[in-house]
């Protein structure tokens, strides 16, 4: 694994804009534009460093789905913050029928340097996004600059021929492909739109819409479109923990389409995701494999030995693009949380690895249950927050 620094090529921003990826600049605090796509370095591994990191990857899936199942059937529900009886009830039984549900994709955040082991920082299998730019324009960046080179990158293919295993698995009619137009970006609109035109190569109907734009009829008791058409199947981009909690979750709960044919709304990704994309999951990894040399540890109730011997760093159970995490060295005081702030997980301090003054973290994506691709992103702190940087890679 080396950082290669290169001359951006001319016209880059139109380039990866036609490419799908619209949000190529980030705007910081001071007001400036600042490129997010950035393409003046690179990573470089070898094939040998690919193999290992996909085998790693598809292990951490597989221990995940083990934990997943543990924490249903030891009723764990409670170290997720998951408490309603009935939200309990809707993920148990979502994860006992999840070989007739869809389930699609997710994204693995590793700390890996080249040398040792890749070690789990977290797992987001609902709504991961960063997806456009690690499947299509790294790709054409790889084949502009490095023609006959290869990439750990198989993720279109692999959504195509996902869309196609599970296409039996759907109800009839098109699938609904639904973002938040709270996403002033673009990102969301355009992860959904990609995934849409992967589904539409597989063969299936599509349409899309705004989450917002989602009714309820209650004549029909059903969920339905602005045309007053059934929404029979939906991808979501939002979030389960959202879905179930907002001001539709009662009827999310009674229409839902857990595979058993008795609902009238099958959401994708399935309710089980929500096992997946809470952090209280590295704490149960780290309970079911301790020592394990691909994980850190982890704990709920505090940072333990942690505390005077790696430092530690507090996740909010269900925090995105680092909002919420707090980084503690070896020694500092333990902070008293009190009793009506957010839960968290504390897991071990491994700072990220430092590559010519800048901390990188990779983006390793399951697809189905095999590894599929990587997507880099390099950050000025410890944390990667909505200012990090996606940089392309080759194999070399």
């Amino acid at each position: 694994m080396r950082r290669h620094t290169i001359a951006p090529r001319p016209g880059w921003q139109q380039i990866v804009e036609e490419q799908g990826l619209i949000y190529p600049l980030t705007r910081y605090p001071d007001d400036s534009l600042r490129p997010y796509w950035d393409e003046s370095a690179y990573y470089a591994f070898t094939l040998p460093e690919v193999e290992a990191l996909e085998e790693v990857v598809e292990e951490l899936h597989a221990m995940c789905l083990a934990a997943a199942a543990f924490i249903v059937e030891k009723d764990r529900f409670h170290d997720l913050g998951l408490t309603d009886p009935r939200q309990v009830e809707l993920v148990a039984e979502s994860w006992r029928r999840r070989a007739e549900l869809p389930s699609l994709y997710g994204r693995f955040d590793l700390r890996y340097d080249g040398s040792g082991p890749a070690r789990l920082l977290e797992y987001n299998a609902d709504t991961p996004t960063s997806l456009v730019e690690a499947a299509s324009p790294q790709w054409f960046w790889m084949e502009d600059r490095f023609p006959g080179a290869d990439q750990w990158n198989s993720l279109h293919e692999r959504l195509v021929a996902a869309w196609k295993n599970q296409s039996a698995l759907l109800p009839p009619g098109p699938v609904y492909f639904a973002h938040s137009v709270a996403d002033k970006l673009g990102e969301d609109l355009m992860t959904v739109a990609y995934l849409r035109e992967t589904a539409e190569q597989a063969g299936l109907e599509t349409e899309a819409i705004a989450m917002e734009d989602i009714g309820w009829d209650p004549l029909s008791g059903r969920f339905v479109d602005l045309g007053l058409k059934f929404v029979r199947s939906c991808f979501k981009l939002y979030p389960w923990e959202w879905l179930a909690t907002d001001r539709f979750s009662g009827h999310v709960q009674d229409t839902l389409d857990n595979g058993g044919g008795t609902g009238s709304t099958l959401w994708i990704e399935p309710a089980w995701k929500m096992l997946l994309s809470n952090k209280a999951l590295l704490a149960i990894l780290w309970e079911l494999y301790p020592g394990h040399p691909n994980l850190l540890p982890a704990y709920l109730d505090g940072p333990r030995e942690l505390a005077t011997t790696t430092g530690w760093v507090a996740k909010p159970l269900l925090g995105r693009e680092g909002a919420g995490v707090t980084v503690h060295e070896a020694g500092t005081p333990v902070p008293v949380r009190a009793p009506e702030a957010e839960a968290c997980c504390y897991q071990a301090l491994a700072p990220l690895p430092e590559f010519d003054g800048n901390r990188v973290v990779l983006g390793a994506w399951v697809v189905e249950d095999e590894a599929a691709g990587l997507g880099i992103r390099e950050s000025a702190g410890l944390v990667t927050d909505e200012y990090a940087r996606f940089l392309p890679h080759v194999i070399l």
